[in-house]
């Protein structure tokens, strides 16, 4: 029997998905796919809460499409090896795939599309995750933005002129997806392992009053939707329209998004390298003691290490205090922002590349749009202003307060001459 395959990856959902809308209009049936890639699962602990996540989101599909006669075709492999399986499985026709805009997922498409094309399969792609991809919004020029506030007013020019929708429910032929039964994998089959930590459901009753909490982290009035824009287990449509109607605020957060996605699909080199190059001279200190103190909140800076508390203990960190304490490792500790990514990499739920890179470079100046490198912001004076009573500092360290909290690493005032000083030097060059 000829089939199509529609090939889940950052797009955890049946409603409102738009290669699989696409691919259920085809005419045959649709077999769903999912790969556990091997490439990426083995550089990562059995038990990471975020393939735990996917195991999750993937089984509660799975049980919806039970209802239709069908169920999620599952591999654990590299992307190369369980597509040759596939193609040895199955008569495809073509392979439907919502976009991914990183560099390891675009050179994975690639790599795959060729391998596909050789059997006479066809690969049609969807933009999904966005509301507006690569050079929708570009300059008069034709070159990429760098600047957020011109991306910004372009990006809701353009918007006014298109109707993201709110999410539809799958109403076109849901019999057609490929019938056929099989047993969902347990996470020991896999590979995989419970965590302790566990993707929060999203709240949308925020948005609202997000321009009011949003820097008030004892508050504890966020969203938690990173994660599941991250995964894809909602769709970037329906939130936008609602943040359009509810909370501009919370939009530009949704616009940022996009702007750094757009960056590092233009400018790659930000994986590795400064996107101001001239910043690739300045002499960090990298003080593997003083880092370490930094990822496990032992700093003496309350805000900063409740945040590496929050974060070590829940995967989660709320978001200005991320760039208290970005800023901090970078200009007090004068320690390399990459080695701040890569930790925040290895913990945060709503991890994602461009964001996590882009916010990373702002906060140590290096990066497009970022504060100049001068502005070095005092945690003392951030935590009376974003936690004044110590309420949020309080829940995450225990100790504070008492001889077991440890003194300030590095007073301000000495660490902001040093790093100033130590930026002009590496700008000299």
């Amino acid at each position: 029997m000829k089939i199509n395959i529609f090939w889940f990856r950052r797009d955890l959902r049946l409603e409102d998905n738009t290669a699989l809308q696409y691919a259920l209009q085809a005419g045959l049936p649709v077999l769903p796919v999912f790969i556990f890639d091997s490439e990426i699962l083995d550089d990562l602990p059995a038990d990471d809460p975020r393939t735990g996540f996917i195991f999750d989101s993937l089984e509660k599909i799975n049980n919806e499409l039970v209802k239709y006669g069908s169920s999620i075709y599952i591999l654990r492999d590299n992307p190369e090896s369980a597509w040759n399986k596939l193609i040895v499985s199955f008569d495809i026709k073509e392979v439907y795939i919502n976009k991914d805009y990183e560099p390891y997922a675009i050179n994975r498409d690639k790599q795959i599309e060729t391998l596909i094309n050789q059997h006479n399969i066809i690969l049609k792609k969807y933009k999904d995750q966005v509301i507006f991809e690569e050079d929708e919004i570009v300059k008069s020029d034709g070159n990429p933005y760098t600047v957020f506030t011109p991306y910004k007013k372009q990006w809701l020019l353009k918007f006014q002129n298109v109707s993201p929708g709110k999410g539809v429910k799958i109403t076109t032929n849901p019999e057609n997806f490929y019938q056929f039964k099989s047993i969902f994998p347990s996470l020991k089959k896999i590979g995989l392992r419970k965590s302790n930590i566990k993707v929060r459901d999203y709240d949308l009753s925020v948005i609202r009053e997000y321009h009011l909490t949003r820097d008030l982290p004892a508050e504890d009035r966020t969203s938690y939707l990173s994660p599941h824009l991250r995964f894809g287990t909602v769709s970037i449509r329906k939130i936008v329209s609602m943040s359009m109607e509810r909370n501009q605020v919370f939009l530009s957060e949704l616009v940022w998004r996009e702007f750094f996605m757009q960056i590092l699909y233009h400018f790659p080199n930000v994986v590795t390298e400064s996107f101001k190059s001239k910043y690739d001279n300045i002499k960090w200190r990298n003080n593997e003691k003083e880092f370490e103190k930094w990822c496990k909140g032992e700093t003496g800076y309350p805000i900063v290490d409740a945040g590496l508390r929050q974060l070590n203990e829940t995967g989660y960190m709320h978001n200005r205090v991320r760039m208290v304490a970005a800023g901090f490792l970078c200009k007090h500790l004068l320690i390399d922002w990459r080695w701040g990514e890569a930790y925040f990499a290895s913990r945060l739920l709503d991890y994602e590349l461009s964001s996590n890179n882009g916010n990373w470079q702002w906060a140590a100046g290096t990066g497009c749009d970022a504060a100049p490198y001068f502005r070095v912001f005092n945690p003392q004076t951030q935590q009376g202003k974003f936690d004044p009573r110590n309420e949020y500092s309080l829940k995450w360290i225990p100790e504070l307060g008492n001889k077991k909290y440890p003194k300030p690493v590095i007073e301000h005032k000495i660490a902001r001459e040093r790093a100033i000083s130590a930026y002009r030097d590496g700008l000299k060059f």
